[in-house]
């Protein structure tokens, strides 16, 4: 973000890769890069199942943005997306003195998932744990036969992403 650019010096990767588990192909966007959708179309595109996103906001507005984008990427990349947030204060760090965070596991929002694509959320700001059975048996198959195909749907005649030469191992 500008502000950790001002205050820390802070500048983007140059790549972005999926990361294998025993789950499946994982993904991770740090907080500000949810706000870009073709990082997560990116990571779904490789194979990615789960986005982690870590985030630090200092209040509700930006922590707004991040959940908001990441409810987006969960519909629009059929994935399961994994929000954890900090909080609590630290008055004596240059741009930490404040958090604001409800961390949450977010779902397509599609059968048989959460109606409101929300698997588990934590309370404002509180030292807690989020946990969800998530299925991938459930994923997959909502990406074959759901209600929206949101992947399958794509329409490559009219638009695409193109990624630099170099990001490709």
């Amino acid at each position: 973000t500008p502000n950790e650019k001002y205050w820390w010096d802070i500048r983007g990767g140059d790549e972005l890769h999926t990361i294998p588990t025993d789950c499946g192909l994982i993904g991770v966007l740090i907080c500000y890069d949810t706000e870009f959708p073709e990082t997560a179309r990116y990571l779904v595109d490789q194979g990615a199942v789960i986005i982690f996103v870590p985030f630090c906001t200092d209040e509700r507005q930006g922590y707004l943005r991040v959940r908001y984008c990441s409810q987006a990427i969960a519909v629009q990349n059929q994935c399961f997306v994994v929000m954890s947030g900090t909080v609590g204060n630290l008055p004596d760090v240059e741009n930490m003195d404040i958090n604001y965070a409800e961390s949450c596991i977010l779902t397509p929002c599609d059968f048989p998932f959460a109606r409101d694509g929300i698997a588990a959320t934590t309370p404002p700001n509180t030292e807690t744990i989020a946990f969800a059975d998530l299925q991938l048996e459930n994923l997959y198959a909502s990406r074959n036969a759901g209600t929206v195909l949101n992947l399958k749907d794509r329409r490559f005649d009219l638009y695409n992403v193109q990624w630099n030469q170099k990001n490709k191992k």
